[in-house]
């Protein structure tokens, strides 16, 4: 089946730059207010086999049903197949449109999932509240700013109740040594974050399902750990990701750190 691509996305309510929510920019602004990503998104990443192994790796270290945070849940791909183990489940995205068709899934299947329309740089649940937490699918990376994203991990630990597990998703930063542009990209990034005050190394702007200036964040392995271990967690798997993105990479031991796509990381 081929996917038609979405239109340029027109965002229904434009806010001066000042007024963005914290960590947020312009193009993932106008990437949560569209309806016709959030219609799309199932049939958009119908083929893509990162879910699966996201799911598997879910599935074996969320063994007990309890209550579970998706951050950035989107559709609640992830979310959607542990209430069905028994799990409840918190749904949390800016995207209101995302929202909508995480209720109308729970609806038609009775299952127990609360939703909660939030900021992740500002997230205001509960402290111990949660037993497990998901960040999937490069969230993580969609914050603009390494202190956003700290303020993120220490939302996650906070609202965690103790020995809860936590499982995150990101992309790696040398990665783009394989893709086309991407050793150009590598060094303009650089002298970038050299020279100018608001960007980062790892810092990318591009054009992702009609909106032109979506943002994320890629992460060196070495980043992601210290962040993690920095914020109060242990980490407690690691798993490099093929350039598939549905395995492990082979040989994980052998420069896993410029051969993997991604990270798949449980900490707790």
């Amino acid at each position: 089946m081929t996917l038609e691509p979405v239109s340029d996305v027109k965002p229904s309510n434009p806010l001066p730059q000042w007024k963005l929510p914290a960590g947020v920019t312009r193009g993932l602004w106008e990437y949560v207010h569209s309806r016709p990503v959030a219609a799309d998104y199932d049939a958009y990443f119908a083929e893509n086999q990162l879910f699966e192994f996201d799911q598997q790796v879910i599935a074996r270290h969320f063994r007990t049903p309890g209550v579970v945070a998706d951050l950035g849940c989107g559709t609640a791909r992830a979310l959607i197949p542990l209430c069905r183990r028994g799990f409840q489940g918190i749904a949390i995205d800016l995207s209101e449109n995302m929202l909508a068709v995480v209720r109308e899934k729970a609806a038609r299947e009775d299952l127990p999932i609360t939703c909660v329309q939030a900021n992740l740089v500002e997230l205001g649940l509960a402290d111990d509240s949660t037993d497990y937490a998901l960040c999937l699918f490069s969230t993580l990376g969609m914050i603009h700013g390494r202190a956003n994203r700290r303020r993120v991990l220490e939302h996650v630990r906070r609202i965690l109740k103790p020995g809860g597990v936590f499982v995150l998703h990101v992309h790696n930063y040398w990665w783009n040594l394989y893709d086309p542009g991407g050793p150009r990209w590598l060094v303009t990034n650089y002298l970038r974050a050299k020279l100018v005050r608001d960007v980062e190394p790892g810092d990318k702007f591009f054009h992702y399902r009609g909106v032109h200036n979506m943002f994320l964040h890629v992460f060196t392995r070495r980043e992601l750990i210290q962040s993690l271990r920095q914020t109060g967690f242990q980490v407690r798997e690691v798993i490099p990701l093929h350039a598939t993105r549905k395995r492990e990479l082979r040989l994980p031991w052998l420069l896993s750190s410029l051969r993997a796509n991604g990270w798949i990381v449980v900490c707790e």
